[in-house]
């Protein structure tokens, strides 16, 4: 006779208790990581400030220049859409604005007390651990 009952090996149990993530933590303790994590997260952030300086070339501005490729690129593509030398000069120009804007950023740090920076630091690496808790299984 055929059995629609599924067939459950003696060393392995039953699957009913797991949650998301496919193990048997906490959904709360997940949701409350999740949520320090986000909000840790925003408040260091918050206190970051990026600035750039000035974009030279051997003690002249080059913005200008750095674009000379990218425009050359586009002409080529305006006249033939599918020239290879067209859309290598375009690729290149926009890796070399890119990494351009990235060479001469800057990254400070606010000055901030040293109680609002343990809270962001807590809130933060706390919920961290409440995430890895809740995802380990027990």
């Amino acid at each position: 006779m055929l059995s629609l009952r599924p067939v459950i090996s003696p060393d392995r149990e039953p699957e009913r208790g797991l949650r998301p993530g496919g193990t048997s933590g906490g959904v709360g303790a997940f949701v409350a990581g999740l949520l320090m994590v986000a909000g840790g997260g925003y408040l260091l952030l918050n206190q970051v400030q990026v600035t750039t300086s000035y974009w030279t070339f051997g003690g002249q501005g080059s913005f200008g220049l750095s674009l000379l490729p990218l425009l050359a690129g586009i002409a080529f593509l305006f006249f033939d859409g599918r020239s290879p030398i067209g859309w290598l000069l375009t690729a290149a120009g926009a890796v070399i604005i890119l990494a351009g804007v990235l060479m001469h950023m800057d990254i400070y740090f606010r000055q901030t007390s040293l109680f609002n920076t343990l809270v962001m630091l807590g809130l933060l690496f706390g919920g961290l651990g409440l995430v890895a808790r809740s995802l380990r299984s027990s």
